[in-house]
């Protein structure tokens, strides 16, 4: 049976058939034929998330191929591809236009038809709403007894806010349109403060005073990355561009895991701990530069070509804003201490993800209101102790209120995922089992979270 690696090598999915579709026709001839096919059928994009969302034993259809834009249509600020498409690649197709989406996440290597019906997270630029699916005005699928099926915002608005974050199991969709608009250009400014020093009002008035905030954490310094539209970029916003590509393809996990690899315990730990840190040195150096200056879409980064011993993981939970401060320096406290019991650490910084209320779909995590997440960052050199790390942390957010992110939270069970979206999650469980109740689509990793 053939083997599929996920991007950063954590999860394998062995299907007894890997079909590459070329066409909705072909999708359909596998969805309807279980013989051939067994179940579940899972169509898989880049494979770059966390979780076996994507994962089958059964069938697993390879969309890669299905990447070809459809339209662009300039009057009516709208794109249409095929969803095999990655967003790095309809990027460069609307920047030849001079047009952009409207909210460029990093992960440039997410396909269009996942980037419509899962999770994302973007904080650099945020517009109306928190969420890239948010933006899908329209999209075409293959239903669980292989017909064709379509929706949009116009025709049935309700169906969509399911589609929006149905991970493939409602259907598998093959082509997908979205809300765009001219290019724009962002300024990034780096803020470093004392994590004990901080203050909920100064938390509010980051937050409030820019149009997107990301925090970085090195040691007990928080470092608020805040994004502002502006008009023109600087002269070297290409070559600034450019070096951030750099540091995020090649350099920041592969320091992280030669220091874990290859450093003395001693040395290593005060690394980690960042009483002597690049990534400190570096964030400081942007405050006092006074920041950079880049167009939006060159934000979106191409991991295609980042080797092995570059790649990282991550998890996302996500915490109500007003009680995000808190949670926040309880975690710093929690992972010196798992540290201290362990012996383990997270060897790249500490994100945090500030993301706007948004109710576009039935599972949004900011469906009651704004949120700021924490998102542990790490190169792995030992698997089981980051996967323990993971789990244990889970825990740690889930009895804090926090919100996963199916596709980008490993491991988390039923318990958490049903406290997390509380009512939502029955009506999604409920939906999933009404359109498809064969279960043709879905797989171990969702038949244990669904409810019954």
């Amino acid at each position: 049976m053939p083997q599929v690696v996920n991007y950063d090598g954590s999860i394998t999915a062995t299907p007894q058939q890997l079909v590459v579709a070329k066409t909705e026709q072909d999708i359909q001839t596998v969805v309807s034929d279980a013989t051939t096919y067994p179940s579940p059928v899972r169509a898989m994009g880049s494979y770059h998330s966390l979780t076996p969302c994507a994962s089958s034993d059964g069938t697993m259809i390879d969309m890669k191929q299905m990447n070809q834009v459809i339209s662009i249509d300039a009057t009516n600020l709208t794109f249409t591809g095929q969803a095999g498409m990655q967003m790095i690649d309809a990027n460069k197709a609307l920047r030849a236009q001079n047009l952009q989406f409207m909210l460029n996440i990093e992960i440039g290597n997410m396909t269009l038809g996942a980037a419509a019906c899962c999770h994302s997270k973007d904080a650099l630029e945020s517009p109306e709403l928190g969420q890239v699916s948010s933006y899908v005005t329209a999209m075409k699928w293959v239903a669980p007894d292989g017909s064709l099926a379509e929706a949009s915002d116009t025709t049935d608005p309700a169906l969509m806010r399911l589609m929006r974050s149905s991970y493939g199991l409602c259907g598998i969709i093959y082509e997908v349109t979205f809300r765009i608009k001219p290019i724009e250009a962002l300024h990034f400014t780096y803020l470093p403060r004392p994590v004990d020093e901080l203050t909920q009002a100064e938390v509010d008035n980051i937050l409030d005073s820019a149009d997107g905030v990301i925090c970085w954490t090195v040691g007990r310094t928080a470092v608020f990355q805040q994004g502002h539209k502006i008009n023109h970029p600087s002269i070297l916003g290409a070559l600034q561009a450019a070096v951030r590509r750099m540091l995020w393809n090649f350099q920041g996990a592969f320091l992280g895991r030669t220091i874990d690899q290859f450093m003395e315990k001693d040395v290593r730990d005060a690394i980690q701990q960042g009483n002597f840190d690049f990534q400190k040195l570096l964030y400081e150096t942007l405050h006092l530069a006074g920041g950079i200056t880049l167009l939006a879409p060159d934000k979106t980064i191409d991991y295609r070509e980042t080797p092995p011993d570059a790649r990282y993981a991550f998890t996302f939970w996500a915490f109500p804003r007003g009680q995000w401060l808190d949670t926040y320096r309880a975690y710093l406290d929690w992972a010196d201490q798992w540290f201290k019991t362990t012996g383990f650490r997270c060897n790249m910084p500490l994100g945090a993800y500030h993301v706007r209320t948004d109710q576009s779909s039935l599972l949004s995590y900011t469906n009651d209101g704004e949120v700021f997440s924490i998102d542990p960052i790490h190169a792995p050199t030992d698997q089981d102790a980051w996967d323990n790390f993971l789990k244990a942390f889970n825990d740690f957010a889930s009895q804090r209120g926090g919100i996963p992110l199916l596709n980008q939270s490993p491991f988390v069970t039923q318990a958490q995922v049903q406290k997390a979206f509380g009512d939502r999650w029955q009506q999604f469980s409920d939906a999933v089992h009404s359109t498809d109740p064969t279960g043709r689509f879905r797989n171990p990793f969702f038949a244990a979270l669904l409810n019954s």
